[in-house]
């Protein structure tokens, strides 16, 4: 079975932090790279964090230095720390394999909107 659930999101002021967390089924986590994505209002869904099977990350850019991927190859689960979080932060937080690395995906969970205030 095919599943993806996220969880974590919600209102937090400008400079506050979240922790997302991500549980996935064992046909999309297992041996694969894995990342965090957010989709906001009128934008495409953009990749911001990953992590391979071994640990490594990388990031976008724009988040380089306040967010932290994880995962838990025991649990199947991928944490998003997210630390001094700013108003363009806010989005449709999503996780999925590492689309750069396995190649386009047709399934997404339900997301969790993170929304960050100024």
């Amino acid at each position: 079975q095919v599943q993806l659930v996220e969880s974590g999101g919600g209102l937090v002021q400008a400079g506050g932090s979240l922790r997302l967390s991500c549980a996935a089924s064992r046909s999309i986590f297992n041996f694969n790279a894995m990342g965090w994505y957010r989709q906001a209002p009128g934008k495409q869904r953009e990749l911001v964090a990953a992590v391979t099977s071994g640990g490594s990350t990388n990031y976008a850019d724009s988040v380089k230095g306040r967010f932290t991927i994880t995962r838990d190859n025991a649990k199947r689960t991928v944490t998003l720390q997210m630390n001094s979080l700013k108003p363009e932060d806010t989005a449709v937080y999503y996780c999925n394999k590492d689309t750069s690395k396995t190649g386009p995906v047709y399934y997404w969970g339900q997301g969790t909107q993170v929304t960050v205030s100024s």
